[in-house]
């Protein structure tokens, strides 16, 4: 009788290299976070910021030798690194479902509506047209690949980062503005058309672009949100109760991460992009009757201060900032951070104006609807994979990320200062305030990151 060996465990120097790695990328991003805040800018620009300072954009350019050392080229460290960062970005996705306020969407629905189509639709016909036009001159495509170039393009124009957004609001204590509460309820409805539209293109570009094949996608996406609210919707329910009876909080956290990555799982089995099923599976979790949300605190915190840092920082890893010195990669760089720029302020300001908000509100709403973070990296990372981006046009992408989050706290700050406050502001800041154990009338303490507004 003979017996198979057991597979190879990892050791020796591939363990000692991802540990070095994994210690190096999360000491840096921590650092450069705090460096970022210090300034009164997202800790995501400098986590995003590690990758680009450790990568081939600066380090690797200066001190090859060192990065190799710290960062061994082979295809296998990186794909142990690659496996973190994937948990890291699902569990952040999901925990941005738990944030959604269906209530409040359903309360301001008609506003919400108007300001989420216009800064969607506008980015992504921008988008689409100028990733057609660049595709060719890129990427060197064919044309039913250009087509999927410009459906990338177009996605990554039109997303908001709801995550960037509510740490924005929070450090600049804006939650319970109007214009921050706005902004929230509009980037929600723009995430979850985001990571629709990722489905489909991600699908398109594996499968071919073909009616048939969008229609299948469209009709699993439709068919996993149906069962998600008929099935899914109280199955998570009862399991997240069974979980809060437990003491501790050891038992809903498990369920939670569990719930999320089933939901991830299930619509990477039907060929669709994982965050699309963490998303719908966050919201499940994040129902009012649903989980204890006090006791995925301490997920929150390891998500946000380790496993989504690991995963911002390989992703500036991947960019090369020294492929901007071919003068068609800047032009295109130039051009392609205007379209969403324009686009996206033109949008969410045009829906805003439509529903009679002042012209210093829509300018609010355009800048916090115009920061991109983390899910226009999760929109670069899945063209790169998928071979739809190579390494200039990735560069682009996420070089929209990083200016994007870096220019929504000064506008915001600029505009809100010109918005008078009204008296349901002053009461709403009071009720967050007592959240955070603060004394009525005290109400110096800013609201906690991703909070729901």
């Amino acid at each position: 009788m003979s017996f198979e060996a057991p597979p190879s465990s990892l050791g020796g120097h591939a363990l000692l290299a991802f540990l070095i790695a994994v210690a190096t990328l999360l000491l840096v991003a921590h650092l450069l976070a705090r460096l970022a805040e210090r300034v009164r800018m997202p800790a995501v620009v400098g986590e995003l910021a590690t990758g680009v300072i450790l990568g081939p954009s600066l380090l690797g350019h200066l001190l090859p030798g060192l990065t190799d050392w710290v960062f061994p080229p082979g295809t296998d460290q990186m794909h142990l690194l690659d496996a973190v960062g994937q948990i890291g970005i699902l569990l952040l996705v999901g925990l941005t479902g738990t944030h959604l306020d269906v209530a409040m969407v359903r309360r301001r629905k008609a506003t919400a509506a108007r300001i989420s189509l216009g800064g969607l639709l506008l980015p992504l016909a921008l988008g689409v047209g100028v990733g057609y036009q660049l595709a060719g001159w890129l990427s060197g495509a064919v044309v039913g690949d250009r087509l999927v170039f410009a459906g990338f393009m177009g996605v990554a124009m039109c997303v908001t980062a709801i995550p960037v957004i509510a740490k924005t609001l929070s450090d600049m204590r804006l939650l319970h503005r109007d214009v921050g509460q706005m902004t929230l309820a509009a980037g929600t409805i723009d995430d979850a058309v985001g990571w629709f539209l990722l489905s489909v293109v991600s699908m398109a570009a594996t499968a071919g672009l073909t009616t048939g094949h969008v229609v299948q996608a469209v009709a699993y996406l439709l068919g996993f949100v149906v069962l998600a609210v008929l099935l899914g919707r109280p199955l998570v329910r009862r399991v997240m109760r069974l979980a809060d009876r437990g003491e501790g909080s050891g038992s809903s956290i498990v369920t939670a991460v569990v719930v999320v990555l089933t939901g991830a799982a299930i619509t990477q089995a039907l060929g669709m992009e994982p965050v699309f099923g963490a998303f719908v599976a966050g919201i499940l979790v994040g129902l009012p009757a649903a989980a204890n949300q006090a006791k995925l605190a301490a997920l929150r915190t390891v998500v946000l201060s380790v496993l989504a840092p690991l995963f911002l920082a390989t992703a500036g890893f991947r960019m090369d900032l020294t492929a901007l010195a071919d003068p068609q990669v800047a032009i295109a760089a130039v051009l392609v951070l205007a379209i969403a720029i324009v686009g996206k302020f033109a949008g969410a300001y045009a829906g805003a104006r439509l529903s009679r908000l002042s012209r210093w509100e829509g300018l609010a709403i355009g800048a916090g609807m115009n920061s991109r973070g983390v899910v226009e990296v999760v929109v670069a990372l899945t063209g790169l994979r998928l071979g739809v981006l190579n390494t200039a046009t990735y560069t682009i992408v996420v070089l929209v990320a990083i200016v994007t989050s870096v220019m929504a706290p000064p506008l915001l700050r600029y505009a809100c200062a010109r918005i008078a406050q009204n008296e349901d502001e002053r009461l709403r800041k009071l009720h967050h305030d007592t959240w955070n154990g603060v004394p009525a009338g005290a109400g110096q303490s800013p609201s906690p990151a991703g909070e729901q507004a």
